[in-house]
């Protein structure tokens, strides 16, 4: 991952080329916790899910379900804001052919653990994948095989937290049919509806 980086800093200077920082307050109740940045998205522009079509697809949702306000320009300084919600992810570099080594997950899963459990901890998680579903899990000290992964999933993981998984927003997910633009809008009325009885 390391090698990737620093070669793509040669070959396409000017782009951010680093590990992307999370997005989003905090101290919000809602955490969307991604695979990696995308080659020509978030490790582009420094800000996740920004400036690739899974950001179309998450960012769109967020703001139809009241969890983000503004354009959304896919550029960092669009004015979009999050509202109580953060968006990361299990790697936080860009990865060879956008997919992340367990050993390059596993390095990263202290940064994701600090989003997981520092004070005020996030009421909701979405994970999106199975990849950052098992580290989001590791992450708070649960056996994946306890939860299992499934589109539409919910469970809850002590009395302070529910997590939420989907399928990734990727556009691979999205032209095959895998994952359609209405079964990620039910999966964030879920997200949101938690988020309200949560308090």
């Amino acid at each position: 991952m390391a090698a990737f980086r620093e070669a793509n800093r040669i070959k396409l200077p000017g782009w951010h080329h680093a590990p992307v920082p999370s997005f989003g307050a905090s101290d919000a109740s809602v955490l969307v916790v991604g695979l990696a940045p995308g080659l020509r998205g978030a490790n582009r522009t420094g800000r996740p899910f920004t400036g690739d079509f899974a950001g179309d697809i998450l960012y769109e949702a967020l703001a139809a379900h009241g969890l983000a306000e503004g354009v959304y320009r896919a550029d960092p300084s669009d004015g979009f804001r999050l509202l109580d919600a953060r968006v990361t992810n299990a790697a936080r570099c860009v990865p060879p052919e956008n997919k992340p080594t367990p050993a390059e997950v596993a390095t990263c899963r202290r940064f994701l653990m600090d989003e997981l459990t520092m004070p005020p901890r996030p009421k909701v998680v979405l994970a999106l994948g199975r990849i950052a579903h098992e580290s989001t899990l590791r992450g708070f000290g649960c056996r994946p095989s306890d939860f299992p992964f499934g589109h539409a999933t919910v469970h809850r993981i002590d009395d302070a937290t529910s997590l939420v998984s989907s399928y990734h927003t990727s556009r691979y997910n999205i032209q095959t049919g895998r994952l359609t633009r209405a079964m990620f809008d039910q999966v964030m009325a879920k997200v949101a509806a938690l988020r309200l009885q949560a308090g």
